[in-house]
């Protein structure tokens, strides 16, 4: 879920509104965050290999709270 929600905003910010470089940005990003956290939970501890969502979930969390609170919702309050 992360991967869908969070990598579009980020790859926004780092390319265009355009949306040909936007997914094709998207889709490179989001394939090398996944190449990525697939090589740190097989190499963070060794001979244990965590699952990919732990890794994805540790980095997305913060991130998309991150987002959640810069844009200023309010939620019910």
């Amino acid at each position: 879920g992360f991967v869908g929600l969070i990598v579009p905003h980020i790859s926004r910010g780092i390319f265009s509104a355009d949306h040909r470089r936007l997914m094709l940005g998207t889709l490179l990003s989001g394939g090398l965050f996944l190449i990525w956290s697939d090589i740190l939970s097989r190499t963070l501890i060794h001979n244990v290999e965590l699952p990919i969502g732990i890794i994805t979930s540790v980095i997305g969390s913060p991130l998309f709270i991150y987002m959640i609170v810069k844009k200023g919702y309010n939620f019910g309050g």
